[in-house]
């Protein structure tokens, strides 16, 4: 329970990792904001999930690509809740596309759903945070950040691995105002967009030599976790590898 009285604002919550996130941080006692976008059942779900845990909690349609959507969704936290203590950009999608079949209309629409969105989000949060002078920011890039993707997705390969950069930098902005900045790079971790992307098939090719096999959404909660508890207090602008030995360095 050591994020009792904590408020955190998930991104991408309704499912997936950002679901699985958002409970094990209610489980530590936070109070959870799950932000959506288009699916206001399965973000229903998570909502009824994380008051089964006797926490608070509040939904919020936004998409965090979109600045003006970002500022009301920033302003329906502090009013419900005064406050914010913790940030998790995992809103993201991919399209399964090399760079030839990648158009300037696709490239730019991962781009902003992935990395704008945390540009955005990160803003509006290190804004509410700077005035408490405290507040814990995790951003969920990939481990194709670090070694690129290995069948296409290069504009979601580009987009995580510019969260990296944007991760180091605020990590240095953010310090002074009492505020860390993190990622968590997943690796192939068993979710919703894994198998509508890769496949059945794709997702064994995948994991074949993956040292853990294939991960839990799980995992990567109880990363973000560590980082946004006491033992994340002395860790800012690193990047918290989740992937069962896919990659080392």
């Amino acid at each position: 329970m050591e994020l009792k009285g904590q408020v955190a604002l998930v991104t991408g919550a309704s499912r997936g990792l950002g679901r699985a996130i958002g409970l094990v941080l209610a489980e530590k006692g936070a109070d959870v904001v799950v932000n959506y976008h288009d699916l206001e059942n399965e973000a229903d779900g998570a909502v009824a999930e994380i008051r089964s845990l006797g926490r608070r909690t509040l939904k919020v349609r936004a998409d965090v690509s979109v600045s003006s959507e970002v500022t009301e969704m920033f302003r329906s936290v502090e009013r419900q809740f005064e406050r914010l203590d913790i940030l998790v950009n995992n809103a993201g999608t991919t399209r399964p596309q090399n760079i030839f079949e990648t158009t300037e209309d696709d490239w730019h629409f991962i781009l902003q759903n992935n990395l704008t969105s945390c540009f955005l989000c990160s803003k509006a949060a290190m804004q509410c945070m700077a005035r408490r002078k405290s507040g814990r920011i995790v951003n969920i890039s990939s481990v194709v950040a670090e070694q690129g993707a290995l069948y296409g997705h290069i504009h979601y390969a580009a987009s995580k691995s510019g969260m990296l950069g944007l991760t180091k930098t605020l990590a240095r902005t953010a310090a002074p105002l009492g505020i860390t900045v993190n990622a968590v790079a997943p690796g192939i971790i068993e979710t919703e967009l894994l198998r509508q992307t890769h496949g059945k098939e794709g997702v064994q090719r995948l994991t074949a030599d993956v040292p853990l096999g294939l991960g839990r959404p799980r995992d990567v909660g109880l990363a973000v976790a560590f980082l946004c508890g006491e033992g994340g207090r002395y860790i800012t602008g690193t990047t918290l590898d989740v992937n069962g030995g896919m990659y080392m360095r």
